[in-house]
Parts: C-alpha cells; sequence; structure tokens
C-alpha cells in the first residue's frame, strides 16, 4: 500500500485540485495522511468533507512545520511507500504507478521522483510545459537546485536516471528506507521547520547507501513560489530558515574531505551569506545564532549519521559540481517503462468536496 502524506497550512485555494488528482490514480487503494498546522482560510472546512479510513486527519494547534508535521504523517501512516506530496501539487493519473513501477529496478532505490512541470492555477495554459523540478543537485559552494528548473520541457530529461534526490514537494519514499535513515525517530529533521529538509535528507540517503531514482513517465504539476532568484522579494521567515537550514546541513552531513576540496567555493558563499546579514538584513543574524545555540545537539545528530556511513568518500564527491550530475540507470531504458505509459495529462475535474 501507498501512504500519501500532506501537510497543508492555509492551502484551501490549491488543495482541492490536489485531492481530485489522487482521487484518480490508477495504483489501487491509497491511504492519505493529512496534517493541517493551524490553518485559517478555510482548508480546515475542506477537511471536513473528506471520510476514513482513506483519509486520516491530524489538526495541529500550532504551525509546527512541514517537518514536523510530515513526521507525524509518518508515525500515522501504514504503507509501505510513502509519497510526500504538497497540496499545490497535481499529478497525473499515472504518477504513483509509474514510480512504483520504476521502484520494482532497483532494491537498493529508496527514493523516487518524477517530472514536475509548473502549475498555473487559474492561468492559460494552467498545465504548463514548464519544468519545475526532475531532481536535486548540489553545486561546488553546498547549494542545491532543483534540475531543469524554468527550462521548457523538450524531451532533454526522458531518461530514467539516478539523481541526488528529490524535491518532498512530490518523492515517493521506501518505509525500508526511511526507518534506516530517521534520526532519533526523525525522517525530516524537526530543527529545519521548513525549506531545504528534503536536500538534508537527501544527503543523508547517500551517505547511508540509498539511491534515488528519476522517473520522467511520471508526471506532476507544480505550483512553485519559493525560488533562489526571488531571494530578496521573499518573506523574513523563509529566508531566516533558508540560512539557518544551509549551515545545519552541512554541519551533520559534509565530509571532511568534501569540505577540503570545496573549500574557496563555500567559503565565498559563506562570506556573502554572512555579509549580507550583518549589512542588508541584520534580522537574519538570529539565524546564525539557532545554528550556534543548538550546536551540541547538531553535533550529536552528525555522529549518528557517519558513524553509519555507508557511501566511500569518492562515492560522494561525484555529486558536488556547478552543473546538474545524473547516471544512467542500468537495465531502465525505454523498454523497462510500463506497458501501459500514456502521454501525461492534467487529471479531469471531478468534484470531491461540498
Amino acid at each position: 500500500m501507498v501512504s500519501v502524506l500532506i501537510c497543508t497550512f492555509n492551502s484551501r485555494r490549491v488543495l482541492p485540485a490536489c485531492l481530485r488528482a489522487l482521487e484518480q490514480q490508477d495504483c489501487g487503494p491509497l491511504e492519505v495522511v493529512i496534517v493541517d498546522n493551524a490553518s485559517t482560510d478555510g482548508t480546515r472546512e475542506v477537511l471536513a468533507h473528506l471520510q476514513p479510513p482513506k483519509y486520516q486527519l491530524i489538526l495541529n494547534e500550532n504551525n509546527l512545520g512541514f517537518a514536523a508535521a510530515q513526521n507525524q504523517a509518518i508515525r500515522r501512516s501504514k504503507g509501505e511507500w510513502l509519497l510526500s506530496l504538497n497540496p499545490d501539487v497535481v499529478l497525473s493519473p499515472n504518477f504513483i504507478s509509474h514510480l512504483l513501477f520504476a521502484a520494482e529496478q532497483d532494491a537498493r532505490v529508496g527514493t523516487l521522483c518524477g517530472k514536475l512541470l509548473r502549475w498555473n492555477p487559474g492561468g492559460e495554459p494552467e498545465f504548463t510545459s514548464t519544468i519545475d523540478s526532475t531532481g536535486i543537485y548540489f553545486t561546488r559552494n553546498l547549494r542545491h537546485f532543483d534540475r531543469g528548473s524554468e527550462q521548457p520541457d523538450e524531451g532533454q530529461y526522458q531518461e530514467m536516471q539516478y539523481v541526488f534526490g528529490a524535491t518532498a514537494a512530490a518523492a515517493l519514499y521506501r518505509r525500508a528506507m526511511v526507518e534506516d535513515v530517521s534520526v532519533e525517530g526523525e525522517f525530516f529533521d524537526q530543527d529545519f521547520f521548513a525549506y531545504r529538509e528534503d536536500a538534508d535528507l537527501a544527503w543523508r540517503a547517500q551517505l547511508l547507501g540509498w539511491r534515488c531514482l528519476y522517473a520522467p513517465s511520471a508526471v506532476g504539476w507544480h505550483e512553485r513560489r519559493v525560488t533562489p532568484e526571488r531571494f530578496r522579494q521573499l518573506p523574513l521567515l523563509i529566508n531566516w530558515h533558508s540560512v539557518k537550514n544551509r549551515f545545519l546541513m552541512r554541519m551533520k552531513n559534509a565530509t571532511p574531505g568534501t569540505c577540503l576540496r570545496l573549500l574557496p567555493s563555500i567559503g565565498y558563499r559563506d562570506l556573502l551569506i554572512v555579509g549580507y546579514s550583518v549589512l542588508v538584513d541584520r534580522r537574519l543574524l538570529s539565524a546564525l545564532g539557532f545554528v550556534w545555540k543548538n550546536r551540541q545537539r547538531t553535533r550529536q545528530k552528525r555522529a549518528w549519521i557517519q558513524a553509519r556511513r555507508r557511501a566511500p568518500e569518492r562515492d560522494m564527491r561525484v555529486w558536488f559540481r556547478n552543473t546538474p550530475v545524473a547516471f544512467p540507470a542500468a537495465g531502465t531504458s525505454a523498454s523497462a517503462q510500463p506497458a501501459t505509459q500514456r502521454q501525461a495529462v492534467a487529471p479531469a475535474q471531478t468534484k470531491i468536496t461540498k
């Protein structure tokens, strides 16, 4: 069984379309666990129409953040496969079944992702052919990006490939990996609250020997609002967590070899971030203060991860380049695509809520 895990926070505008698409999945029965982080926009009125046992609801009194909400959903779920899904994502009807088919190709795969395109609710066209993500990759200064983001989809990402990791907007995780890489019961690090937690997870999974597989026949659409080039236009809270989480992620996962080899690039980026925090927006200095105050807890997490590390340094160093890195998945050519593969189309707009 597949358990779909959705964290909502003031998601009334997009949630109905997300749920309609789930109703149309061709993979059989789904378990859907929805955690609402104290929405005030009418999201809970939408959720009130959802009936158990298929839908399970957790209603938080406060906004605990994406990471904590996803961990709540994981603890409640029962599926062998766990689909982290944002409420602002609409899936094609065969999205989940195509990822499950791809998972059969390699038992070492713990994470799968499909081709996410941009969703423009109410726009024309609403379901675009602009790429949102085909997996995530890291650069030499330890920034991470979505592969292919903003590019028109012209078939350049049509091969099944191993990538560094998946955006948690729509990522399928094997429960065996979830249990293997969770640190003190946390799959997503709750110190992150939100943002970069999927990149942190991807790095940890790579260190512990798990693979991430990109399957292009699984197509979805994502309304993305947070992009690197919009840094100065984003709310303070987003930038605050982004700064904090950059350093938390490195403190936990980066090996000495990686840091030494990439030191000039990492150091230059760090100077830019610290300089911006000191000279432009001093409110971000408290994000660095959070990292310092919680350094002991972060060290403990690092010790846990590094003690269980299975991937040698030579296998990790290939991922940190300034251009996207991906590797062919052996035995996953066109002949390994689902026999029922068809052109991805947006889900029909059937009703699910009153």
